[in-house]
């Protein structure tokens, strides 16, 4: 009973004590930084030229964001610079060798350049790196492209 009255009683101390007002604490930080942010909007709103100079800034802050080296990697394959996209999406594998986007954008790239071959190559790493026996949005995607590739050849 005495323990108890003294849990108690320490607990009624330090509800007394005042905590912070919430203007005195620092705004929380986005996850991502503001050129990753406007990237992706431009991403969205399928303004690749404006991406790829948000994106480059990105990259030159964080070299080491696999995303924003993938969302680069991506928006210079929809401009038509297909070595600078190849260039980011192999950055952000090497970062990050499961990265699924990658894998999937990078078996697309393969596809717009005519290397099937290569683009399986992606699928296969895609079916390991989804957690649910290679089933996951990215390599549906990814072999669905090749499909239709296949079927146009």
């Amino acid at each position: 009973m005495k323990l108890l009255s003294s849990v108690l009683a320490l607990l009624l101390n330090l509800s007394l004590i005042q905590a912070p007002a919430l203007a005195d604490l620092p705004a929380p930080r986005s996850r991502e930084s503001a050129n990753v942010e406007a990237g992706r909007k431009a991403i969205d709103a399928k303004d690749y030229k404006s991406a790829v100079e948000y994106l480059t800034k990105a990259v030159q802050e964080e070299p080491n964001n696999a995303d924003a080296q993938n969302m680069l990697g991506y928006s210079y394959r929809k401009i038509g610079t297909f070595d600078k996209s190849m260039e980011h999406y192999q950055r952000a594998l090497k970062i990050d060798a499961s990265h699924r986007s990658a894998h999937e954008y990078l078996g697309e790239l393969y596809l717009d350049l005519n290397q099937p071959d290569n683009a399986e190559k992606q699928l296969a790493a895609l079916k390991k790196a989804c957690p649910f026996f290679g089933k996951c949005e990215e390599y549906e995607d990814l072999k669905a492209a090749i499909e239709k590739y296949k079927a146009k050849k």
